[in-house]
């Protein structure tokens, strides 16, 4: 890891940083969607905090999520399985 971030930090082009994020999140959608399932327990990650709820469908790109204040679509990445 040290190693990657070591890499970021020496790169001088702001197009290679533009390449990176995307890529990043890619990856963060499939590292969640491998462990999501419908009825699986998540939290759904937000600047300041972590809320608990309840997966009740899976898009491509989104899932529906039972929260305390009622269901929402989220992104995949705003994801991460309890």
């Amino acid at each position: 890891m040290e190693n990657i971030k070591a890499q970021i930090n020496n790169m001088t082009s702001r197009s290679d940083l533009e390449e990176l994020i995307p890529l990043i999140y890619k990856r963060m959608e499939s590292l969640v969607s491998k462990g999501l399932t419908i009825g699986c327990q998540v939290y759904v990650i937000q600047k300041t905090k972590k809320t608990l709820g309840v997966v009740k469908e899976i898009k491509q790109t989104r899932a529906i999520v039972d929260l305390p204040k009622g269901r929402c679509s989220v992104p995949l990445v705003m994801l991460e399985v309890a």
